[in-house]
């Protein structure tokens, strides 16, 4: 599985309660706290002057809080992708990621009624494959969604994808790069 050769800004939605205390919000629908939306606020600016066209967002409620707030700087086209939904941690939800995550990441565990690491992977690929488009585009999404991008990207999973950090993601001779973010 891969990725179409195009590039696009990817932002994780901006922080919530669930966030800051280290829990798993997998399909729990939780809103952004108060500095996820200043987060938010603040990433507007920052990708503006980009050349995005079009905000592809998560339909849940802290993507699209996310995109709606973005949105208020760039002015463009925006719609939903339910399959850009976070994974589903079924039994996990609500419970601190570790010390089951990087098992879940790696396939070597799965929660009870959650996704598997490649049901995601399968998931995001086709989803991908009917969003992207030249642009760039701006995929607003999840901690989750990104660690599957990465992995189609041939680029490592592990790591914190920051909240509301634009990362530019483009193809090149040696593979995918991914830039932003600090």
């Amino acid at each position: 599985m891969n990725l179409p050769e195009i590039p696009f800004w990817f932002l994780r939605h901006g922080e919530t309660d669930y966030n800051a205390a280290g829990l798993s919000q997998g399909a729990l629908d939780i809103p952004l706290n108060a500095t996820g939306r200043a987060q938010a606020e603040l990433a507007g600016p920052l990708l503006a002057g980009q050349g995005i066209t079009a905000i592809i967002s998560s339909p849940m409620q802290r993507a699209k809080q996310t995109a709606e707030t973005v949105n208020e700087f760039l002015h463009l086209p925006l719609s939903f992708e339910p399959d850009l939904r976070e994974v589903m941690f079924g039994g996990m939800e609500g419970k601190p990621l570790l010390p089951w995550f990087p098992e879940w990441l790696e396939g070597r565990y799965t929660p009870p009624n959650a996704e598997t690491f490649a049901q995601v992977l399968a998931r995001i690929q086709q989803a991908m494959a009917r969003v992207l488009c030249p642009g760039p585009l701006l995929i607003v999404a999840h901690g989750g969604v990104f660690r599957a991008l990465r992995d189609l990207m041939a680029l490592p999973k592990q790591g914190l994808t920051p909240n509301a950090t634009p990362l530019y993601c483009a193809p090149g001779d040696t593979g995918w790069t991914v830039t932003g973010g600090g």
